[in-house]
């Protein structure tokens, strides 16, 4: 295969020489910058036709010869917000790359809401031997609201604890293994009112911002729980407060916020019945690598003249 020329390619971040040496072979001979921030080095950004990271505005504008940008996350509201929902180059994510931890982590608070584990916790620092009656996932409904890379490979661990798996997704005819039953958005209310814990693990796009208020969580069982895993601003977190004081659902496990990082005077810290970890469930070696991996193959494919995987469909915002 003869290989086309193409211009410079810059990548921002943190590598391992055995990583940049990796990338550069992928781009077969085009010539390949490393800077820790697209900022700086003007001259590089000016030049790239191929960036990999999140430019801000003034480094879009700055970026004249660009015509691919890939994002190191996976969800790419903010480099949309950035001005990439208008600019002509192809946007490129790396969905997918944290999916397997961000399922462990919404099984995690899954359980431990369940259990209520934080009461074994203030036992242990109380040095007390407190046991009690808790509950088990066995049986119980879980409703995935957004069956992507993350909401199905939840759905894979939620059956494995034999519990009965729900989901909403906008595109209802592809394959959804270990989904009991697939709804199309005009049911979410029905799959509220079924399950006993509702997981989102949707992105962050102009369709799913707000998507779950007042109605939604007065939809839900009094006795159900909601883990938010995948991006803030999906559910609102002035009705949210409201149902976690009023008894409107059970409680929540916080792992997106509506605004981080959350602040210290935030009353989600304090309430007994919410557990909340700081946008930290895909954090590990893992999902970088699977990034890289991503912007590999991509990087492949573009000398090789052949399509991209993650194209990011602008109008949708994912």
């Amino acid at each position: 295969m003869v290989v086309p020329e193409h211009g410079p390619v810059l990548v921002s971040g943190r590598f391992e020489p055995a990583e940049e040496e990796r990338i550069r072979a992928a781009a077969a001979g085009a010539p390949v910058d490393f800077v820790r921030r697209l900022g700086d080095r003007a001259e590089l950004l000016a030049a790239a036709t191929v960036i990999a990271g999140s430019p801000n505005r003034a480094e879009l504008a700055a970026a004249s010869a660009v015509r691919w940008v890939h994002s190191w996350a996976a969800g790419v509201n903010g480099d949309l917000a950035a001005g990439l929902d208008e600019h002509p180059a192809v946007l490129t994510s790396s969905t997918g790359n944290g999916a397997i931890p961000l399922a462990e982590h919404a099984m995690m608070l899954m359980l431990m809401l369940n259990r209520d584990a934080p009461r074994w916790a203030r036992a242990q620092a109380g040095h007390r031997w407190e046991r009690f009656q808790h509950g088990e996932l066995n049986g119980l409904t879980c409703g995935i609201i957004g069956l992507g890379h993350c909401g199905l490979d939840l759905a894979a661990k939620a059956r494995a604890f034999h519990m009965q798996v729900l989901g909403v997704r906008r595109r209802t005819g592809l394959p959804c293994p270990g989904v009991d039953a697939v709804h199309p958005p005009e049911d979410l209310h029905l799959v509220l009112a079924e399950s006993d814990f509702v997981v989102v693990t949707a992105p962050g796009t102009p369709a799913t911002a707000g998507l779950i208020g007042e109605p939604e969580l007065k939809a839900m069982k009094e006795s159900a729980h909601l883990v938010v895993v995948s991006r803030g601003g999906i559910v609102s977190d002035r009705a949210l407060l409201r149902a976690l004081t009023e008894g409107w659902i059970a409680g929540a496990g916080l792992d997106a916020h509506g605004e981080e990082p959350l602040p210290e005077s935030s009353p989600f810290w304090e309430l007994p019945n919410v557990i909340v970890t700081p946008h930290n469930g895909a954090t590990t070696e893992a999902t970088r690598r699977r990034g890289l991996e991503v912007f590999v193959d991509n990087l492949r494919r573009h000398v090789q003249g052949r399509p991209l995987v993650n194209v990011v469909d602008k109008s949708a915002g994912y």
